[in-house]
């Protein structure tokens, strides 16, 4: 099946794991509500001025990708968890931390409208 949309995406999973994906896009769509729902890098994503932020399941955990200036910004409060640069990985045995992801996506989304405006003015 061809994912198209954040729900086909989520529909492929177990039902735990699509109950713990359906509350990451509801915290997510609370902290940026004016940001666009897509599939892109074949993962559901967020779009406001740019990519906002992207997750993905897998077998063992959640990845939440708000780029590198979200996981620099609170990367004492990341530090438990795997990651990379633009990443962090967590696992799905453990309690998703859903007002960390909110925090994260409202300073991306923060950003990402400061850098339009900027750009904008560039422009002027």
């Amino acid at each position: 099946m061809q994912i198209q949309t954040i729900d086909d995406y989520i529909a492929q999973f177990p039902e735990e794991v699509q109950k713990t994906l359906r509350e990451l896009r509801a915290v997510i769509r609370a902290a940026a509500p004016d940001a666009e729902e897509k599939i892109s890098y074949q993962m559901p994503t967020f779009y406001l001025n740019g990519n906002l932020v992207h997750f993905a399941a897998y077998k063992n955990h959640i990845g939440f990708y708000p780029a590198p200036s979200g996981i620099e910004h609170f990367k004492e409060e990341l530090s438990g968890y795997a990651g990379a640069k633009g990443s962090v990985q967590f696992p799905l045995d453990q309690p998703i931390p859903f007002d960390l992801i909110m925090r994260i996506t409202e300073f991306r989304a923060e950003e990402n409208r400061a850098k339009a405006l900027a750009k904008g003015k560039k422009r002027a």
